[in-house]
């Protein structure tokens, strides 16, 4: 598995590579001693994994899990165990390793990476998706029968487990899929991630209070995380 390791601290990659050197299948591939040299570096680039710092100076580990469309896995390295909470609103993240890491603590993180990219890797063909898109329409598979819906139509997309919810024009849909494989099949500039559990239509939006936002009088909540992201997507007076 390619690695890269996203750490402000010298010491802290020095540390993390030799870990990964003395774990079997692990490949540094390359370490960043911020997110936007990483950024760039992944744009002409693929990895399996990245281990990443959270504490950062001006851009720190979830601005860089928001910047990107389609993040690898992600591993976290932290001083601070207070934000082990927050992590748990990506789909990306596999891990939450509070430093000085221990060598056996990073193994079980290693094993529970391996686990995942093994599940990944045995999902159905893309012929079996469930959902599909041409231009501007978004296709689901509801009981074995393809339903067109525009995707300007969408208002929002909620997880609930195995399945999403797509609200459209007062209508829902149940689909077996994931918020993270439909999200990388809707226009950037309409969609957006603003909570773990929800994907919605910026352009529906009607009213933004404290940690919430409402769409055709539905409340949806705003993940600390995702509010930053948020406000810098609004047109704001």
């Amino acid at each position: 598995m390619d690695c890269i390791i996203i750490d402000d601290e010298l010491t802290a990659r020095v540390i993390i590579r030799k870990l990964c050197n003395d774990t079997k299948n692990l490949n540094v591939v390359k370490d960043f001693s911020n997110g936007i040299d990483a950024i760039k570096f992944l744009t002409k680039n693929q990895v399996d994994v990245i281990f990443l710092d959270i504490q950062m100076p001006n851009f720190d580990g979830f601005d860089f899990i928001e910047s990107i469309r389609n993040p690898p896995k992600v591993i976290l390295t932290t001083s601070d165990s207070k934000f082990a909470l927050d992590a748990f609103e990506y789909d990306c993240i596999v891990d939450y390793l509070v430093k000085p890491i221990l060598s056996s603590r990073f193994q079980l993180a290693i094993q529970k990476l391996e686990k995942i990219l093994k599940t990944v890797s045995s999902e159905v063909s893309p012929s079996k998706i469930d959902i599909s898109s041409v231009e501007n329409d978004l296709f689901v598979n509801i009981s074995g029968r393809l339903t067109k819906l525009k995707m300007s139509s969408i208002d929002i997309i909620q997880a609930d487990g195995d399945y999403v919810i797509i609200n459209s024009e007062g209508n829902s849909y149940r689909v077996h899929s994931t918020l993270v494989n439909i999200l990388n099949k809707l226009p950037e500039h309409l969609f957006m991630r603003v909570h773990r559990s929800y994907i919605i239509n910026i352009k529906k939006i009607v009213d933004i209070e404290d940690n919430s936002l409402l769409i055709n009088k539905m409340v949806v909540p705003i993940g600390r995380t995702y509010r930053k992201g948020l406000m810098k997507r609004l047109n704001l007076l």
